[in-house]
């Protein structure tokens, strides 16, 4: 769907692959400019490719985002590229499958990426839709930022961190004109769960996770944050909108 983003300017993180790379995608598909971000140089170029190659714009700068700053000039990049921002995904993250996150250094990398560049970036895009009077913010949470993971308490506690600080953002910038919104998607195909489905037994467990049978895909999750962005979801923040095939119904 197109959502008419002709003269806007989107910024997204992790958008190397997975749900970035599908929401960077569709942002260029709707005719906005796209800032292209990850720690990923490679998988990030790709993706600019990508989007040049239909008759998109987009530039790639490379960040991580628990370097402050590196967040700086990020948005300083869209800025001096493109004059504005109106959009951001604010995507990047990591999984320690099979970690021990109880481990000072693995917890310390989780809440560093995870949550703690979540908040730097929020904040140094709003200071640029401050100035315009209008913006959308969208942070990518997950199921485990609403449900218990007794697995995984760095994930689970940072990922809980982003729907708090998403409802934070949406209070204190509301009347500046910024909604700010989060993404929770259940189990989806990316890049980071590729090693689990590589191997057929678990690609059915995952499946069966959802009432649908199946796993979500990047693009069924880029096409909420399409919807999260536009003018369609005008009334729209604070919320953390769940994508998860039924996951968390019961």
């Amino acid at each position: 769907m197109n959502y008419g983003f002709e003269g806007k300017v989107a910024l997204v993180t992790g958008a190397s692959g997975g749900i970035g790379r599908a929401s960077a995608l569709a942002f260029a598909a709707s005719g906005a400019s796209v800032v292209v971000s990850d720690v990923n140089e490679a998988g990030g170029e790709e993706t600019v490719a990508l989007i040049s190659a239909t008759g998109g714009k987009a530039v790639f700068q490379r960040c991580d985002v628990s370097n402050g700053a590196d967040v700086k000039a990020l948005v300083a990049r869209a800025v001096s590229e493109y004059g504005r921002l109106d959009f951001a995904l604010n995507n990047a993250g990591i999984n320690n499958l099979g970690s021990n996150e109880y481990d000072d250094d693995v917890w310390a990398r989780s809440m560093g990426i995870n949550l703690t560049g979540v908040m730097m970036c929020m904040r140094e895009e709003a200071e640029v839709m401050m100035a315009q009077g209008k913006g959308a913010i969208v942070n990518t949470a997950s199921i485990n930022g609403l449900v218990g993971n007794g697995a995984q308490p760095g994930y689970t506690a940072s990922k809980h961190g982003v729907v708090g600080l998403t409802r934070h953002g949406a209070l204190r910038w509301a009347q500046a004109g910024i909604r700010v919104n989060c993404v929770c998607p259940g189990v989806i195909e990316t890049p980071m769960t590729a090693p689990l489905t590589a191997n057929p037994d678990m690609k059915k467990i995952l499946d069966g996770m959802t009432p649908m049978g199946r796993m979500g895909k990047a693009e069924e999750i880029a096409s909420a944050v399409m919807w999260l962005c536009s003018d369609q979801a005008s009334f729209v923040t604070g919320h953390p909108l769940v994508v998860d095939g039924g996951a968390t119904a019961d």
